[in-house]
């Protein structure tokens, strides 16, 4: 096993023998001196999701990393990365844990994990996580069906808990015409008429330059801020870490064609902004911006849907991902949801004490968001109603 901690790189008693050999990096400047190799890597990890991205994590912790606390741990055969575990040590309701880069900002997260090595890097990687000293358990909070974080799973030594954790929702990437055959008919004949205003009313979408995706997110995120004016807003939207952050990786992310910023103009005047991270299987829609009185003219979400559903063809992805959270704004397209997992792989026993406090908070918080929802139904009864906060980021105040 070879340890870096940003002093220098010393060997330690062998992980393995032969052609596998294990990493581990605490140094912040490892993720910029890997990041060629993540890159390959996560064009090889076909599980993997936007999130996963070197971009996205590099600009987090650049952003909201502390020194000392990165826990890259990475498996190579003959010398190749084959599996990377981007992680940071923690503190979580006073238990020392092991978290993923970017937990909080990204809806799902995972292990980068090239199938070809599938057997033994899981298990090497796995060995390697249980070498790190002082964590009692390993919280992954948002996992996708299909991650490679369920197979170290189901490969790990000790104990393991699963829990529901968020349920993103998702339509195939057809067009938009399609898309309204799923919703009953009159429903639809409103919807397209919706679509003629919205054409007649002279708004006009454009996506950004690479060059210009950071400036777009700016003032993205200056347009999400008006518009959840007086009403309760995602405190992180509103700090400077988050705005450095997003722009950082949309900008990154958007000269690799992993992420797009659509600016909407009518008459000239930005209008409205919506920022689309494009993986390997869908564009995912994550955060938008709109002035205030463009709701009162045209049907905001529909505007949205109809362009991010074209990038998702235009870059031949299979579905549009509208990530966490059940809103009725989202449900009236009749989307297919996915139910994501919060995995607690334990290390020692404190573990059990966690996981069952990470349960129980998971069950309170489905009981107020049924309560939640039950009350955003009731009061949506226009199918323009403004988005109510929720988990997710997409509209989330």
């Amino acid at each position: 096993m070879i340890l870096s901690d940003g002093v220098g790189t010393a060997p330690a008693p062998a992980a393995s023998t032969g052609e596998w050999t294990v990493e581990a990096h605490r140094d912040g400047d490892a993720l910029h001196r890997l990041a060629d190799e993540l890159r390959d890597l996560y064009d090889r990890s076909p599980a993997a999701t936007p999130f996963q991205t070197y971009e996205w994590l590099s600009a987090w912790w650049d952003s909201y990393g502390t020194p000392g606390r990165l826990r890259l741990v990475l498996v190579r055969c003959q010398g190749r990365l084959v599996a990377a575990a981007p992680l940071m040590a923690g503190v979580r309701w006073g238990f020392p844990v092991l978290i993923p880069l970017a937990t909080g900002q990204s809806d799902f997260i995972d292990f980068l994990l090239d199938p070809v090595y599938l057997d033994g890097a899981v298990q090497r990687l796995g060995r390697a996580l249980l070498d790190e000293p002082g964590w009692c358990a390993l919280d992954l909070d948002e996992v996708r069906p299909g991650s490679a974080a369920h197979l170290v799973a189901q490969s790990w030594p000790g104990r393991t808990w699963r829990m529901p954790a968020s349920v993103c929702l998702e339509l195939p990437a057809a067009d938009i015409g399609e898309v309204l055959g799923r919703v009953p008919g009159r429903t639809a004949g409103k919807m397209r008429a919706k679509l003629r205003r919205i054409d007649a009313c002279g708004v006009t979408a454009e996506q950004v330059p690479p060059e210009r995706a950071a400036e777009a997110v700016h003032a993205l995120l200056d347009l999400h801020l008006q518009q959840w004016r007086d009403r309760p807003v995602n405190p992180e939207h509103t700090r400077e870490r988050f705005r450095r952050h997003l722009a950082g990786a949309a900008s990154a992310m958007a000269r690799d064609g992993r992420a797009a910023v659509i600016e909407y103009r009518r008459h000239g005047r930005l209008v409205a902004g919506d920022l689309v991270l494009i993986g390997h299987r869908f564009v995912g829609a994550y955060l938008y911006g709109s002035v205030p009185g463009l709701r009162a003219d045209v049907d905001v979400s529909l505007m949205m849907l109809r362009q991010d559903l074209a990038v998702a063809r235009e870059r031949g992805r299979a579905a549009v991902s509208l990530l966490r959270g059940t809103e009725p704004y989202k449900l009236k397209w009749r989307p297919d949801a996915v139910q994501n997992q919060r995995i607690v792989l334990g290390r020692s026993a404190p573990a059990a004490l966690f996981a069952g406090l990470a349960l129980t908070r998971a069950r309170l918080a489905a009981r107020r968001h049924r309560r939640a929802a039950a009350r955003a139904f009731d009061s949506a009864a226009r199918p323009d109603h403004p988005p109510a906060p929720d988990a997710g980021q997409r509209g989330h105040g």
